[in-house]
């Protein structure tokens, strides 16, 4: 397979950012050194996804801005396609969250879930070389840079746990260790990336998260998408292969809805995102009525007023409402142009 010019140059950057990636890892400075390997790997992750893209013959500009699309367009272009699969995209989803929390706030990643994570990115980028550029990882690194640790590799559920503990413990009264406790929570937030297409590591999460450990919930309540999840090792020494996978003997992850307390901790920002969906803009389109007569028929049949219709997100200063599809069945349902009109009547009234 003949690789085009650009893919050539993407591909090589991706390599070079992998090896100064790895020997940052390798380095005996901790200073930094978190930090520094997640820039490199990921600046490797996006440079190779679009060395593929590029490869494949699909455009990497956005149209209207002129300039290269982002990590997750790329990602998402390739999975939609096939040209990578669930895992392997979740793998780089996770130092792709993991790098901005590091770049534009503050991450605490433990040593040995950087190294498993670091590894698991390292399996997916030599599958994508393999499987799409004839190309391997051992054809362009000396086996000595790849990553090292002194410490056992964790099954991925034990990490899970000891970190919630330490968590737990970092928020006990009179430690005064909260900043290295939300570091870590960010951290496992990030490896949601592992399960989910979607991780947005929001100051809300963190602190819906930080109240429900200190209130000891159970870390199967808190994060139940990490609980999922399994590691899969095959080979060993400098031929080993991680990927995180899902486990089968797992149970099924039970969504709640917006307005069940018993599930305040377990709820994402980006799951909230999901559920309410609908603007008051669009929902009145989807109605067939103009702006404020749909805000007069929620009014009149009080959808505002139940929390499992709507949900409010700030965004800096502002505040945007947003419904559910409850909410639109609600109204769909409930709607004659006889209700219409007298909804309307009741507005005017009000306002007089």
């Amino acid at each position: 397979m003949k690789l085009k010019r650009e893919a050539k140059t993407l591909k090589a950057k991706a390599i070079a950012s992998l090896k100064r990636g790895l020997e940052a890892f390798n380095n005996h400075d901790d200073d930094g050194r978190p930090e520094t390997v997640l820039l490199l790997l990921q600046h490797a992750s996006e440079m190779l996804i679009k060395a593929l893209l590029v490869q494949m013959g699909q455009n990497v500009f956005d149209k209207e801005k002129g300039t290269s699309i982002g990590i997750e367009k790329a990602l998402n272009i390739a999975q939609s396609k096939g040209w990578m699969n669930a895992a392997q995209a979740g793998s780089i989803r996770v130092i792709d969250a993991m790098r901005d929390q590091a770049q534009h706030w503050m991450i605490v990643v433990p040593e040995d879930a950087l190294y498993i994570n670091a590894r698991t990115l390292i399996t997916a980028l030599d599958e994508i070389l393999t499987g799409h550029f004839e190309d391997t990882l051992a054809d362009n690194l000396p086996v000595r840079v790849l990553p090292l640790s002194t410490q056992p590799l964790p099954d991925f559920q034990m990490l899970v746990n000891r970190e919630y503990s330490q968590i737990r413990d970092l928020l006990a009264p009179g430690r005064r260790a909260r900043d290295e406790a939300r570091g870590r929570i960010t951290a496992l937030l990030a490896m949601e990336a592992h399960v989910s297409d979607e991780v947005v590591v929001s100051k809300r999460d963190l602190d819906r998260i930080e109240e429900a450990i200190k209130l000891n919930e159970p870390v199967e309540r808190v994060f139940p998408r990490l609980l999922t999840l399994a590691t899969n090792i095959e080979g060993e020494g400098p031929t080993i292969r991680i990927r995180i996978t899902r486990d089968a003997d797992a149970p099924a992850i039970r969504y709640v809805s917006g307005d069940d307390p018993e599930g305040a901790a377990a709820i994402r920002e980006v799951d909230l995102q999901k559920k309410y969906h609908w603007s008051p803009s669009k929902l009145a389109d989807k109605l067939g009525l103009g702006l404020n007569k749909a805000k007069a028929v929620r009014d009149f049949l009080r959808i505002d007023e139940n929390p499992a219709n709507v949900m409010v997100f700030e965004f800096g200063s502002q505040k945007h409402p947003r419904y559910s599809d409850n909410a639109l069945r609600a109204l769909q349902e409930a709607i004659t142009p006889e209700l219409v009109e007298q909804a309307w009547r009741e507005q005017k009234n009000r306002r007089r």
